[in-house]
């Protein structure tokens, strides 16, 4: 089984991992809680819950319905708030070997300088700035839709923190690659696409909404394709360490994301199925690039890509 080959290491920019799994913020807890069923040294990286300047008691249960390839949740960011994380919740993560990641929340535009402030100094490696949880009643997802807004929290968050700074994008935009060069003109260090997407469920029994919240985001295996999607556009765009994750269920998956265009990935949802899938990812990614010949990630990284524009480049000099 795989067990830290140096080939796995991503080395792109700020974004520094033993290997390019991570794990998707919202479904490994703290990391604590799934040591025992998924160790967090497996992982490159652990992304962990979110949290918000103060304490959030969460929508209205019920919050997680199954539904036809994936599941959908509302948990609506229940957490105890940056000062308990810092005081009860960070510490113990010093124990592990995986890069760290606070995924950091706001109603407001300085709630994330607030949060970030107070992350300074601890063993945090990485923040991921979240525009994109549908889940709350304001700001979030709506920042995220927001080029201007965007722009606005990266450069404020930027000014007040040393440590890298991720950006979780939303799906709900008409043009993602906006929302990816406002984040780099102000700073952003690595991008992570794509968070959920709207959806809602019904009971036909009792013909009500299945949530208590009534929306939540849709994710799992059903969201793969528009995510690999939007992971091909942002490649476009920038040369930023991207982050892709929406449905990756095995290193196949992985292995897809990477091609067209991410330097790492995380799962998500799939924990819920397997929670030992970080190790069979890389087991797997180190059997294809044996099968394949790739030295490293990096090499598999964007290969899709590239090769389909150098490919539409020389045919288009033919013609010319």
């Amino acid at each position: 089984m795989y067990n830290n080959d140096s080939r796995l290491q991503v080395n792109k920019g700020k974004l520094r991992l033993k290997n390019p799994v991570l794990s998707a913020s919202g479904t490994f807890g703290y990391g604590k809680e799934l040591e025992s069923v998924a160790n967090p040294d497996f992982y490159g990286a652990i992304a962990l819950k979110g949290i918000t300047v103060n304490s959030r008691a969460g929508n209205t249960p019920p919050r997680l319905v199954e539904v036809a390839g994936g599941i959908i949740n509302a948990i609506g960011l229940q957490n105890d708030g940056v000062k308990d994380f810092v005081k009860n919740k960070v510490l113990p993560l010093k124990k592990y070997d995986t890069a760290i990641v606070a995924n950091i929340n706001g109603i407001k535009e300085d709630d994330y300088c607030v949060i970030a402030e107070q992350l300074e100094g601890t063993p945090i490696d990485y923040i991921e700035i979240n525009v994109s949880c549908p889940n709350l009643e304001g700001g979030g997802v709506e920042f995220g839709k927001n080029a201007r807004s965007i722009g606005s929290i990266v450069k404020k968050v930027k000014e007040r923190t040393s440590i890298p700074l991720m950006l979780k994008l939303t799906p709900q935009v008409t043009d993602i690659t906006e929302m990816v060069r406002a984040a780099e003109d102000n700073g952003i260090d690595i991008v992570t696409l794509i968070n959920t997407y709207p959806a809602m469920a019904i009971d036909i029994n009792t013909r009500k909404p299945v949530l208590g919240n009534v929306v939540g985001g849709f994710s799992g295996p059903g969201v793969k394709p528009m995510a690999i999607r939007l992971i091909w556009e942002v490649k476009k765009v920038t040369n930023l360490p991207i982050i892709g994750m929406g449905g990756i269920c095995g290193w196949q998956d992985a292995i897809e994301f990477m091609l067209a265009g991410a330097d790492a990935v995380a799962v998500g949802t799939w924990h819920f199925i397997d929670p030992s899938i970080a190790q069979k990812i890389n087991q797997g990614i180190l059997d294809y690039m044996n099968i394949h010949g790739f030295k490293s990630v990096s090499e598999i990284a964007g290969y899709t890509w590239r090769h389909h524009h150098e490919s539409k480049k020389n045919r288009h000099n033919c013609c010319t």
